[in-house]
């Protein structure tokens, strides 16, 4: 790593941005500006009230990324075998000219279907990210259904209140009891620990979490309930029968807020502390403290995080847990009700930079997820249309972050597969390419970017030159546009005119006005965020019987078994679950200085992170003949997988954790952790478990 020389601080400028990457936190950042090519350190803003001047560790490091000198500097075109890491250097128009001529042989032999524009979250900001469907929708390409993350969260809370919004989640700051719920901010969304903590500094409120093993949050809980992966449907349901038991439950909002209390109640009757106790492994006295603590205080807050929905039966488990503020009333007060994302308060048009106006319905749309079937010639996956031959990908590593890897590498390695990927780093999908293309950090281009976990449009401006041959995601979309014949306003406009045109059809002013202001505060009214004057229904009552196919969720199409949902909230035991052969239940839970496959090549994350482990309780290690440390195989159905030990008594027995996502390249045989997860559809609208594998475990041999 290159030592960057810092100048006296007086001369050391601070710009402003806002971060990037996949979390709901979209902090607003005050970055250190050496010179017009290097940056210092990054702060949080502690004038944005959500940040509050807190980021995480990770992103506050970022100079280790933006100046790390592997950092992909100019186009380069495979020549050795795919995956060797053997390319030479070539120009822009070479590199061009290449992928025009490979996707025009693609779409001759099998139609436009068979190129497939394949893009995630790497960059939030909704240019970099977005103008990828510009091309795909003016060039008939195969659409992208996005599964990958916040399908089965989204159903599960849009089934109860009706949309993806809720309470101001600096609202956590002035409730008495905050329950975190199948997230780990300490590791993956630091702001929220920022504003519950307040609460208990300034009002004496408890901290609730609940989650499959003691991380970082739970140790900083007043009360940790500690479950079995895909059992928070069951802690949910006793939690409530604890509530009508008690009379706890608020009558006067029940009927007047919800659809079916009394039903629910008599559902509910079977479904107690002891029930729950012995699906969810969580103590009895656990769960009953737990249900008084939310009895007894009003104002409750539910953060409801992702990771509990990443099972196969996640969007149950979502919609189970937030029936919770439902039956107590929270939602009338200050400081309580639920929170999961704010998506649909934003109300952004972005039809010009996505080529909206181009949308025909009648193109295939390909499930993210299920990759490496649809690589390898799944019919079904292929939803009965041509194969795909040629790709272009932005902002995402699908051969480390997708599930199923087998497949997956299966599918890249096919000689018949032309794929283009446009990256920063040589991240091992980069590695499966033909034609590789270095890309600008958000700090090397212009972009905006909404919250997900809080309610800012944030705008961060280019504040350093783009280092070697790094283009932007949108250049390189023109670029290879006009090489293509394709003709659209969007391929005339640079990111600033499309940030300012979406911000004016959207009505949320001007681009010169967010520049002035640096974000824009969209936080609906109270009433409207607790949704006094009904839910999001056409009789405005909160759902406990949700009509599953048709909750209002942005799908092409329903997935899974839908038709053996559960209506009304219960466990529903659709989960892998564990057998003789594969005793086991392993979850994929974020390691804290990573974030998917970033930051997974900065050496300070690298050393703390160490190596892969896997955690297992100490008791069934020794059942298993395993000491810490030991180097053990973990295997399933898909495959196998080694790494080292790590023994741990902060979670249930039969339970096994791996923190992730490391490259594959750090598992002695390249199979990384996603070689155990499955790609088999989520109900109601897709997504991928995995946080929901059986698996068995043994010492290997050395």
């Amino acid at each position: 790593m290159n030592q960057v020389v810092r100048p006296l601080k007086d001369a050391i400028k601070t710009g402003h941005s806002a971060c990037p990457h996949d979390c709901p936190s979209t902090c607003a950042l005050e970055v250190e500006l050496i010179d017009a090519h290097t940056i210092g350190r990054v702060r949080g803003s502690k004038d944005n009230d959500y940040t509050a001047g807190v980021i995480c560790a990770k992103v506050a490091r970022y100079a280790e990324r933006q100046h790390h000198p592997d950092r992909l500097m100019h186009p380069l075109q495979r020549i050795g075998e795919k995956g060797s890491g053997d390319f030479r250097r070539i120009s822009w128009d070479d590199a061009l000219d290449i992928v025009a001529a490979e996707f025009m042989k693609a779409e001759q032999r099998n139609g436009p279907e068979s190129v497939w524009p394949y893009y995630y979250a790497g960059t939030m900001g909704l240019v970099m990210r977005d103008s990828i469907q510009l091309l795909r929708h003016v060039k008939k390409y195969s659409g992208f259904f996005s599964t990958i993350c916040v399908n089965p969260a989204y159903a599960g809370y849009a089934a109860g209140a009706g949309k993806i919004a809720g309470v101001d989640p600096r609202e956590m700051a002035k409730s008495d009891v905050v329950v975190i719920w199948g997230t780990n901010p300490v590791n993956t969304q630091i702001n929220v620990m920022t504003h519950a903590t307040r609460a208990r500094k300034e009002r004496s409120a408890k901290i609730v979490a609940v989650d499959i093993y003691m991380n970082g949050t739970m140790e900083q809980a007043d009360l940790a309930v500690l479950v079995k992966p895909g059992t928070d449907g069951a802690l949910a349901c006793a939690v409530m029968h604890c509530l009508f038991r008690d009379g706890k439950a608020d009558w006067d909002y029940l009927e007047k807020y919800t659809d079916a209390p009394r039903e629910l109640e008599a559902h509910l009757k079977s479904r107690g502390p002891e029930w729950a106790s012995a699906i969810t492994g969580t103590p009895v006295e656990t769960i009953e403290a737990f249900a008084k603590l939310i009895g007894d205080n009003k104002r409750s807050f539910f953060r409801l995080g992702y990771g509990f929905a990443r099972s196969r039966n996640g969007a149950a488990n979502m919609h189970a847990a937030s029936c919770i503020p439902a039956v107590t009333g929270a939602w009338q007060y200050e400081g309580g009700g639920a929170f999961h994302n704010n998506a649909d308060i934003f109300q952004l048009n972005k039809t010009v930079i996505e080529g909206l106006d181009a949308v025909d319905r009648n193109v295939r749309m390909l499930d993210q997820s299920r990759i490496g079937a649809i690589l390898t010639g799944d019919a079904e996956a292929l939803r009965g249309g041509p194969p795909v031959d040629a790709m272009i990908i932005q902002n995402t590593n699908p051969v480390s972050v997708a599930p199923d890897q087998t497949l997956v590498k299966r599918g890249f390695a096919r000689s018949d597969l032309f794929t283009c990927v446009h990256e920063q780093f040589m991240t091992e999908t980069a590695k499966m390419a033909d034609i590789v293309l270095p890309a600008t950090t958000f700090l090397e281009h212009d972009d905006i970017y909404r919250g997900g976990g809080q309610q800012h449009i944030v705008l961060g401006l280019k504040l350093v030159e783009a280092r070697g041959e790094c283009w932007n995601n949108h250049d390189v979309i023109k670029a290879l546009a006009k090489r293509l014949g394709v003709e659209h306003p969007a391929l005339a406009m640079t990111p600033r005119e499309l940030m300012d045109q979406m911000l004016q059809v959207s009505k949320r002013g001007t681009l010169a006005e967010l520049e002035e202001s640096r974000w824009l505060d969209c936080q609906p009214p109270f009433r409207q965020a607790h949704y006094l004057d009904g839910f999001n229904w056409p009789d405005g009552k909160f759902r406990f019987k949700p009509d599953w196919p048709r909750v209002p969720f942005r799908a092409p199409y329903v997935s899974g078994p839908v038709e053996q949902m559960p209506p009304l909230p219960d466990h529903w035991t659709s989960i892998e679950t564990a057998d003789a052969a594969h005793p086991f239940r392993l979850a994929t839970s974020p390691a804290r200085n990573f974030l998917n496959s970033t930051f997974n090549e900065t050496p300070t994350s690298l050393s703390n992170e160490k190596r892969p482990t896997v955690m297992i309780h100490p008791d069934d290690a020794i059942v298993h003949g395993i000491a810490d440390g030991d180097y053990v195989v973990l295997g399933n159905q898909r495959g196998e997988v080694r790494l080292h030990a790590r023994l741990f008594d902060g979670l249930r027995r039969g339970v096994l954790i791996a923190e992730s996502i490391w490259p594959n390249a750090a598992y002695a045989d390249g199979c990384g952790i996603n070689t155990l997860t499955g790609a088999d559809a989520i109900a109601p609208f897709g997504g991928a478990a995995f946080h929901d594998n059986r698996a068995w475990v043994r010492k290997a041999e050395v």
